[in-house]
């Protein structure tokens, strides 16, 4: 046997060896520990947004939706440096663009623009619905704003009462349009129905653009419709406003009374338009996509232009947004069953 040191014995080399082993154990632990924080840290998500984000709508382009979801992507590209497109999924009450987000990776880098109406009269609307609330992480409440119950010009009535007794006297004349089966404009005009005890038919259309162009041009005379389309109709003469649902008298028309100083308080409503996104988008993804919608939110030149359009912009993000989706669920819930309504597939 050789010993470097020619004074060594056997025992000092074997205390040697053994001596090493405790730098040797920590050093591979320290190796381990090390690959699994570069782990963590490969694991966790990107930076978002780290691709082109696309805003899914429910609705056909040129609807009060598209131009909400068209100039938020715009202020959320100057914000982020990203690309944000819009896709309009159009069918089935939004359902169709519902299932799509659900089927796209959840990363944040495909978002709903849902609806008041997609997102909390949906689930009681369709008996068999592929989507259910709790798919979905609610993101933010984008905009919200009243309806306007709106005439044709030929309509010999700028009250409501005026509009009800035309109604009576000219039957085959009584009908109602709405942007969608089984949405506010819907069921308002049921409830209405009800309440002046008329028999107007419901006529329904696949978004606001069309409803719009036909209340225009008299092929149907009357519908609840929204305020982004029709404000700039009113003014200009081609439509006559009878009502708003919101609380109070809107800025942008305030010669219009409300529902609630007419006597039907209950019928008081703002519908909104908001975002959100699979629920299994990681929480730091989901945290990012807030605070840049919501930052956006308070910029004075972004509201400017959405409150130029009719809109609200609200400041309304996670737990509040969640409270009010539950609250407009119930009530919408109360009015499907009583209305009987069951929504096609």
């Amino acid at each position: 046997m050789f010993f470097d040191n020619k004074n060594s014995t056997p025992q000092d080399s074997f205390k040697s060896q053994n001596s090493q082993r405790p730098s040797r154990f920590f050093a591979a632990v320290f190796a381990l520990a090390f690959s699994a924080a570069i782990s963590s840290v490969l694991a966790q998500p990107a930076v978002w947004p780290s691709k082109p984000v696309t805003l899914v709508v429910g609705t056909p382009a040129g609807g009060a939706i598209d131009a909400y979801a068209r100039t938020l992507g715009d202020q959320l590209a100057r914000h982020t440096g990203g690309t944000f497109l819009v896709e309009n999924r159009a069918g089935a009450g939004g359902n169709l663009s519902a299932e799509h987000v659900l089927k796209s990776p959840a990363d944040g880098h495909t978002i709903w623009v849902t609806t008041h109406a997609m997102y909390t009269i949906n689930p009681s609307a369709y008996q068999a619905l592929r989507w259910k609330q709790s798919d979905f992480k609610p993101i933010a409440k984008g905009v919200e704003s009243p309806l306007l119950l709106v005439v044709h010009p030929s309509v010999p009535a700028r009250t409501l009462p005026e509009l009800a007794s035309w109604l009576l006297a000219n039957p085959a004349k009584a009908a109602y349009a709405s942007f969608s089966p089984g949405t506010p404009s819907h069921f308002l005009g049921f409830q209405l129905n009800e309440r002046l005890k008329l028999n107007m038919i419901h006529i329904p259309y696949k978004g606001s653009a069309p409803q719009l162009n036909d209340l225009m041009g008299g092929q149907v005379l009357l519908g609840f419709t929204q305020i982004q389309g029709a404000m700039q109709q009113v003014q200009a003469g081609k439509l006559h406003a009878i009502a708003i649902t919101s609380a109070e008298r809107s800025r942008h028309l305030p010669q219009v009374p409300t529902l609630a100083e007419l006597g039907y308080r209950d019928l008081s409503l703002n519908v909104w338009f908001g975002l959100a996104a699979p629920a299994a988008t990681p929480a730091a993804v989901i945290d990012a996509v807030t605070a840049a919608v919501m930052k956006a939110q308070t910029e004075t030149e972004f509201r400017t232009k959405l409150q130029a359009q009719g809109f609200d912009v609200p400041r309304e993000s996670g737990a509040a947004f969640e409270a009010t989706i539950a609250s407009d669920t119930a009530r919408w819930a109360r009015v499907v069953q009583a209305t009987g309504f069951k929504a096609n597939d």
